[in-house]
């Protein structure tokens, strides 16, 4: 069906462990998906990589498969859309446009020993104060000095002016545009540990104490913004790139997310939660990193940010670890057998805990087992551990907030695949005590490309006729009493602090 009066947007979604793209028509609607998987490199305990060529190659392909499944023209494309994974690293040749490394993904941490040589030097007030994040292995900049050190002959060439570093979205730009671009957006540059957020610049004195040589690096513009027209060659037509930000800051826009104390919670592997705090920079008392917000050109934006390690992991674990349900739709029906969970709680740091607890050396425990305890409590509580690590994150965001003297999160946006489960949904409702909203649209990460893209393009007036279109497909209103919400957290902490104890 071809239908050229529509306006059409289209979001390349580069992930941990896919790549997809997505056709949106001009209301915000899911034309067509196509998704491909590839594969993770796991050259040691510790290390994860992707092959940067394969997700160039698995992007260009879903690129041009969903064009053909929506039955489009390339020309029928208004503008494009680019999103992906953060923090992953790429550094590759600008003649040959050959990487010299394989991408190293966000969740490595092979570069821990030169966040502990940061640290040493003192340097844990300066990067806090300049980027809004912590000294960890997660972010970029280590990742990029590992290569650089690492890789024979790399420091030499980078000195010489003769590579180029990228997240995956500067890595797409730079092949989708020949070569012609080389170029990140605020939300991906926050994530490096190099950029400060309060100038929207590559900060010289970071880049001096890892040791990185300036011409690395890409030029930094707004989400909304031109990023460089794609080669016809590529998809059949040439399409401007015009709207760019890292996964969750694309879901926050997505969520149309635009205002201070708007917050949204993605409950995927793990949960990420971002609240926006509007042109204020707010560092966080309470284990949160501060971010960049993705924005179209104008005065800074910023969020501040939480994740949760293990969020719909849990439910695998059950499927694949205790072999309790075969299918992870299993669960909801499983834990709905019984009234409550029977006293039991979970806490699920199979990884450590993440914010706002930070203790990556915990382990998980089951806790309150009785004899009567059967699969549907432990289920339960598996479901109900989901919900109380986001409610920790909110209630510690919300702290946050007032302090800084705004307001408290007064509803939380969801998506993310396990947002769909409608009693995690309630449980969440319950213990926050605050609605839950499900949007419509739950492609929230790609929507939100999409809709930078057309902002940029001028498709849309403003902010204000994108939140206009954000639909709700159902409110979960809370039912508990805050006294039973509350008892419920206390047992909760209860749980962590045996967990958490030497």
């Amino acid at each position: 069906m071809r239908t050229n009066h529509m306006t059409y947007l289209l979001a390349l979604d580069q992930g941990t462990s896919s790549s997809r793209s997505i056709v949106f028509d001009r209301s915000g609607h899911v034309v067509a998906l196509s998704q491909r998987e590839f594969r993770q490199i796991y050259p040691q305990p510790g290390w994860v990589e992707h092959d940067p060529r394969v997700l160039w190659t698995t992007q260009l392909e879903t690129a041009r498969e969903v064009l053909q499944k929506a039955g489009l023209a390339a020309s029928a494309i208004h503008a494009v859309g680019i999103t992906n994974q953060r923090e992953t690293t790429v550094v590759w040749n600008r003649r040959t446009g050959e990487p010299v490394y394989n991408a190293i993904v966000w969740q490595d941490r092979r570069a821990e020993a030169s966040c502990a040589e940061l640290r040493s030097r003192g340097l844990n007030d300066t990067v806090l104060q300049k980027t809004g994040l912590r000294i960890d292995a997660y972010f970029s900049g280590t990742k990029l000095k590992w290569i650089l050190d690492h890789v024979p002959g790399a420091r030499a060439q980078a000195e010489r002016g003769e590579l180029a570093f990228g997240t995956v979205d500067s890595w797409l730009i730079w092949q989708l545009t020949g070569g012609a671009v080389h170029a990140t957006d605020f939300s991906n540059a926050a994530r490096t540990m190099l950029f400060n957020i309060h100038t929207n610049t590559w900060d010289d004195e970071l880049m001096a104490a890892l040791d990185i040589p300036p011409s690395l690096m890409p030029q930094a513009r707004p989400s909304a913004a031109y990023f460089g027209t794609i080669q016809s060659e590529w998809l059949g037509a040439a399409l401007d790139i015009g709207g760019v930000a890292g996964d969750q800051q694309s879901a926050l826009f997505g969520q149309a997310c635009f205002s201070a104390g708007m917050a949204k919670n993605t409950y995927g592997t793990g949960c990420f939660m971002l609240m926006h705090t509007g042109e204020r920079f707010q560092l966080s008392q309470n284990g949160l990193i501060t971010t960049a917000a993705a924005q179209a050109p104008g005065r800074p934006q910023y969020a501040l940010e939480g994740s949760v390690f293990i969020g719909g992991a849990v439910v695998q674990w059950l499927r694949d670890g205790l072999l309790a349900i075969q299918a992870s739709s299993e669960v909801q029906a499983l834990a709905e057998s019984v009234p409550d969970a029977g006293g039991v709680v979970m806490v699920p740091a199979f990884t450590g805990l993440g914010a706002p607890y930070w203790q990556p050396d915990s382990r998980g425990s089951i806790v309150g087992l009785t004899r009567g305890t059967t699969m549907a409590h432990i289920a339960r509580a598996a479901l109900e551990s989901i919900a109380f690590q986001s409610t920790a994150l909110l209630d510690a965001m919300s702290r946050d907030a007032v302090a800084a003297g705004g307001v408290a999160v007064s509803e939380l946006r969801v998506d993310g695949g396990a947002c769909v489960n409608d009693l995690l949904m309630q449980i969440q409702a319950d213990l926050l005590g605050i609605p839950v909203v499900r949007p419509a649209v739950i492609e929230t990460t790609a929507l939100g490309a999409a809709y930078l893209a057309g902002l940029h393009t001028g498709l849309y007036g403003g902010l204000d006729e994108l939140s206009a279109q954000w639909r709700t497909e159902r409110v979960f209103q809370p039912q508990w009493s805050r006294e039973r919400a509350a008892a419920h957290m206390a047992q909760w902490e209860h749980a962590v602090r045996q967990t958490v104890a030497p």
